[in-house]
């Protein structure tokens, strides 16, 4: 009897248990479903996930967002579409990634014309759309040789799209290789742009590219009072962000001009995670030629802000660094800069410079002190060597202060540590990848 009791109470339960389960598996099979579509984030941003997530990433390809046609092409079909982009703006053929020469893909702007997408002009960043131009060159509006298409400058005087920019347009499209660094301007006509949008309410949409600093994260925190084009948001200097996810967390937090917020649309990338080590195949500035020079970005770049040369003018660009004021018998390098495209008037032009060559040194992830501190240590005339720019590359007055006082990088990393903390945390809300 008391069997027949236990069957007869078993047999529901079981069944109940079974359903439950099949239940769960159809949500979690739904949930996996509503990813393959463009979705909408809590701040806003529609965005084209990943179509295929696969264990293992780093055995698969990736696929940068311009690469994905088929989820942005139906947003540009029949509309006046406006672009923001420059030489780094490309489609690559059958996945493959060459050089300049290697013919292995083909501008966007081309692939939208060759589409029969209605492309209407294109704003530049700078360096320019063909990216030939000097740091900080003053560059003009202008016809597109290949295409005809105007060119609007967006450095200089002329920062942000004027209404008069953007009137006729349905659309804007964002798609420029960043390098993940607070002090490349990139993400500051990013800001511009969003902004000059969201005024205008016009939709923004950003194609993801890999951040090759992304493995990482560190620098001070930008003070409010050195905001600059070269620092615009409380943010360190290797944010360890793609673009898009940088566009998310500028509408996010509000950073636009009277908290308005920019309707985004993101086409995100296939198999992408931050540790992936990513090769630029086309170089995203004149003098970035090279993964070297992109590692040791963020950590050279401060001596744009002595009188040091980090190698303008020479074929190791931001690879190596000196200066004639440096001991000489400290320093085991030399090097002469010269004018050259891309640097015409690069500093410290025509003279002998002592310093490091750091073109085949290993470079660990974070930012590295020590070539500021040491050269500050052993420069012949510490009153002269720095200027004016350096507080705004670090977007703080501190870090010039302490190198003075001669603090070591492990002290001076450690006034960082609780405002790294909190950016991290801040930056949580805005990733798009593992």
């Amino acid at each position: 009897m008391r069997l027949k009791m236990f069957k007869n109470t078993f047999f529901p339960i079981i069944m109940g248990l079974v359903l439950i389960l099949i239940s769960c598996g159809n949500g979690v099979r739904g949930t996996k479903s509503q990813e393959r579509s463009i979705k909408t984030a809590d701040h806003g941003a529609r965005i084209a996930k990943n179509e295929s997530p696969t264990a293992d990433l780093s055995q698969q390809p990736i696929k940068v967002g311009a690469n994905r046609t088929e989820n942005y092409l139906k947003v540009l079909k029949g509309k006046r579409v406006g672009f923001v982009g420059n030489q780094s703006s490309v489609i690559f053929k059958d996945g493959k990634r060459k050089n300049d020469k290697g013919a292995a893909y083909t501008h966007l702007v081309d692939s939208l014309l060759s589409l029969k997408i209605n492309v209407k002009k294109v704003f530049s960043p700078e360096h320019g759309f063909r990216g030939t131009a000097d740091a900080g060159e003053e560059i003009k509006d202008g016809l597109d040789p290949k295409t005809r298409l105007p060119i609007i400058s967006l450095y200089g005087d002329n920062k942000k799209p004027k209404p008069a920019q953007l009137e006729g347009l349905d659309i804007m499209v964002f798609d420029i290789q960043d390098v993940g660094v607070r002090f490349y301007t990139y993400i500051s006509t990013l800001h511009y742009v969003m902004e000059a949008c969201a005024e205008a309410n016009i939709p923004l949409l950003i194609l993801d590219r890999p951040n090759p600093n992304g493995h990482y994260i560190d620098g001070p925190i930008l003070e409010k009072a050195h905001t600059s084009f070269v620092g615009m948001h409380p943010i360190p200097i290797a944010h360890g962000m793609t673009i898009a996810e940088y566009a998310q967390m500028i509408n996010g937090e509000k950073w636009l001009k009277n908290g308005i917020q920019c309707d985004l649309t993101i086409i995100s990338m296939e198999n992408y995670t931050y540790d992936l080590p990513y090769s630029l195949p086309i170089k995203p500035s004149p003098n970035l030629p090279n993964d070297q020079s992109i590692a040791l970005y963020p950590s050279l770049c401060f001596f744009e802000g002595t009188n040091v040369s980090v190698g303008r003018g020479t074929d190791t660009q931001f690879q190596v660094f000196g200066s004639p004021e440096l001991d000489k018998n400290h320093f085991d390098y030399r090097f002469t800069p010269q004018s050259k495209p891309g640097a015409t008037a690069p500093p410290q032009l025509g003279k002998l410079c002592y310093g490091r060559n750091l073109a085949q040194s290993e470079v660990a992830p974070g930012i590295n002190l020590e070539y500021v501190i040491e050269t500050y240590r052993h420069t012949s005339n510490k009153k002269t060597f720095f200027n004016s720019f350096f507080v705004k590359l670090a977007g703080t007055s501190q870090l010039q202060k302490q190198i003075e006082q001669g603090l070591s990088e492990k002290e001076i990393k450690a006034t960082w540590a609780n405002g790294l903390e909190k950016f991290k945390e801040i930056r949580k809300r805005y990733t798009l990848y593992p």
